[in-house]
């Protein structure tokens, strides 16, 4: 007999940002920058910024909150929690477990997932084949980034461009010919040193680019990170719409990984896409890792930007390489309307 897979889509969304905001004004103070230069450059104004000591699952916790809430359901009623993230407070307990254990989501299983920029796609294909497989009914997807904690704040090339933020959504099942349509992943280890983080291990090379006496801290070789991300967004972007025979002119929204205003730019460019489809967020957040695509739909949806029916893409690129696009068919209702999703 063939088996039925059940349609899965998003059916809560939050987000949560730190309170403190730091400005280019302020990193003038900091390092040889200027706010005309930051801005030029990257599109970015200001970011937010975790205080210190406080840890980066307070954030997510008030995402998850917030994204349980607008689903409409309990913590008790969620079965698996995914953590993307690619600076988690400890190693062990995973941030998941943290979470579980705070949100009382007692029946639920966690588990970390580290896809860097991409890990809001890599989480959401996860948790769509759980739920469209009839395994799990609930699955809660939090994106929760600190990149302030892994930050050299005396290298004026990579301080300028990285804040914290918290994402989560509520996947489960949707109204047939609605939700997560399809997805793609790929990756490319090889090119991978281009961008790290050292944890456990450091090679000699790992020390010798990094000049503050913290070493564990995130270095990126900007140039090579530019032009991998802007062909990798128009391939991600052009593989998507193939696998599912969308156009283009049916997308009323895209959500891009924001790192770089010039970045996404180039790419929609490329791509016949108008940048007034975009949620923009990027100038007031900064680049946030695998929280920037939650938030920038969370702030579209509660904007009355997305409606029930609405095709949007999801695209974003991100260390490792990783890369990821997903195609949706919004299947929520506006915040305040009474409607069943």
């Amino acid at each position: 007999m063939k088996t039925r897979f059940k349609p899965a889509g998003i059916i809560g969304i939050g987000s949560c940002l730190p309170e403190n905001v730091l400005t280019n004004s302020d990193l003038e103070k900091m390092v040889d920058t200027s706010d005309e230069w930051i801005i030029k450059r990257t599109g970015i104004r200001e970011r937010r910024i975790l205080d210190k000591g406080q840890p980066a699952y307070s954030i997510g916790y008030e995402a998850a909150l917030r994204a349980i809430e607008d689903a409409g359901i309990s913590a008790e009623d969620i079965d698996l929690i995914i953590v993307a993230t690619e600076t988690p407070d400890y190693l062990t307990p995973s941030t998941a477990c943290i979470l579980q254990g705070k949100l009382g989501a007692r029946n639920a299983a966690a588990f970390d997932l580290n896809a860097a920029c991409t890990g809001m796609i890599y989480a959401l294909s996860v948790a769509r084949q759980y739920v469209s497989s009839g395994t799990y009914r609930y699955v809660l997807v939090v994106c929760c980034e600190g990149l302030s904690k892994v930050t050299d704040w005396q290298d004026r090339k990579t301080c300028v461009l990285f804040g914290d933020a918290a994402g989560a959504v509520v996947i489960g099942e949707v109204e047939e010919g609605y939700g997560i349509i399809d997805t793609y992943l790929g990756s490319d280890g090889e090119a991978g040193r281009c961008l790290t983080i050292p944890c456990c291990h450091m090679d000699e090379s790992d020390i010798e680019k990094r000049t503050h006496e913290n070493k564990r801290v995130l270095w990126m070789d900007g140039s090579e990170v530019f032009k991998f991300a802007v062909r990798i967004m128009e391939h991600a972007t052009e593989k998507i719409l193939d696998l599912t025979g969308t156009l283009p002119g049916d997308l009323k929204m895209i959500f891009p990984h924001q790192a770089n205003v010039r970045i996404i730019e180039g790419a929609l460019k490329r791509l016949g896409i108008s940048d007034e489809n975009m949620m923009p967020v990027i100038h007031k957040y900064g680049n946030i890792s695998s929280a920037s695509i939650p938030v920038s739909i969370d702030e579209a949806y509660r904007a009355g930007r997305l409606l029930k029916g609405d095709k949007i893409l999801l695209v974003g690129f991100g260390g490792g390489l990783t890369w990821g696009s997903a195609i949706i068919r919004w299947n929520k209702n506006q915040p305040g309307d009474t409607g069943v999703n």
